[in-house]
């Protein structure tokens, strides 16, 4: 799943017609994987390599030379594979995973100025698509004031977008949900010192 030019347009106009009612900021970021999950491609690889032998030895009369240089070719092969394929994720544990993506919301809210912003309050709505992974991050100012489980509407509302298939819609959505929230809690005033659009990684 992707967003073609007219869909981060649309998101990004969402954006600034939401900032228009608020001083806050609202931030989009897309990943398409929180982590490359390298380290792991390479312990399965080694992992698989280390287990060849054995079943070699067993099943063939292979001699050693032969037994290390198919453990090496093993291990070669599999980590390409699984480093080039996209099959990273699914060799590493769910609940590792979805701790990558919330590190990686975590970071692109630093990343993005929302930790250092000099203006009322910020919001950061990320999705990470290889882990299946949505989360509204909001700043400490809006924390305080607003409930975390009132941000749930707005993961809703993408996850609805990205389950019919209209990732830009589910955005758009979750945008006029967190702007209506902020709206609410911070009035127009100084602000807008963010770009108002999408960021894709």
């Amino acid at each position: 799943m992707s967003l073609s030019n007219e869909d981060q347009q649309r998101i990004n106009a969402a954006i600034s017609q939401a900032e228009t009612k608020t001083a806050g900021e609202i931030v989009c970021v897309l990943a398409r994987s929180s982590s490359d999950y390298l380290t792991y491609a390479l312990a399965w690889a080694a992992l698989a390599a280390l287990a060849a032998p054995w079943a070699l030895v067993t099943l063939t009369e292979l001699s050693v030379r032969q037994i290390l240089l198919v453990q090496a070719v093993v291990f070669v092969a599999l980590y390409v594979l699984f480093s080039i394929s996209g099959l990273g994720p699914y060799l590493v544990p769910k609940a590792v995973r979805l701790e990558h993506a919330h590190r990686a919301a975590l970071e692109q809210f630093v990343t993005r100025g929302l930790a250092r912003r000099r203006h009322e309050a910020g919001v950061l709505i990320f999705v990470s698509l290889a882990e299946h992974y949505v989360r509204v991050v909001a700043d400490d100012a809006v924390a305080v004031k607003v409930d975390k489980r009132v941000w749930q509407g707005a993961v809703d509302s993408l996850l609805a977008g990205v389950k019919a298939g209209d990732l830009a819609g589910g955005y758009v959505a979750a945008v006029e949900k967190c702007g209506a929230v902020l709206a609410e809690h911070f009035p127009p005033g100084a602000g807008g010192e963010l770009p108002d659009r999408i960021y894709i990684i």
